[in-house]
């Protein structure tokens, strides 16, 4: 596991997600841990990190 720091969307707070160092691109939703809104996370690693998004669901 990575750990990997960005900005919520919705509140600017910094926050960090343990990210799974998989060969593929993952897609997932995971609730914001200072304003529990929900962000549309993707990444992709080829064997390390190339992308990272964090997006509001209302874009």
């Amino acid at each position: 596991m990575e750990e990997h720091f960005f900005q919520c969307p919705y509140c600017w707070e910094e926050i960090s997600m343990l990210l799974e160092p998989a060969n593929q691109e993952q897609q997932y939703i995971e609730d914001c841990e200072v304003c529990c809104r929900p962000i549309q996370i993707q990444f992709v690693f080829d064997e390390e990190l190339q992308s990272f998004s964090a997006r509001s669901l209302e874009e």
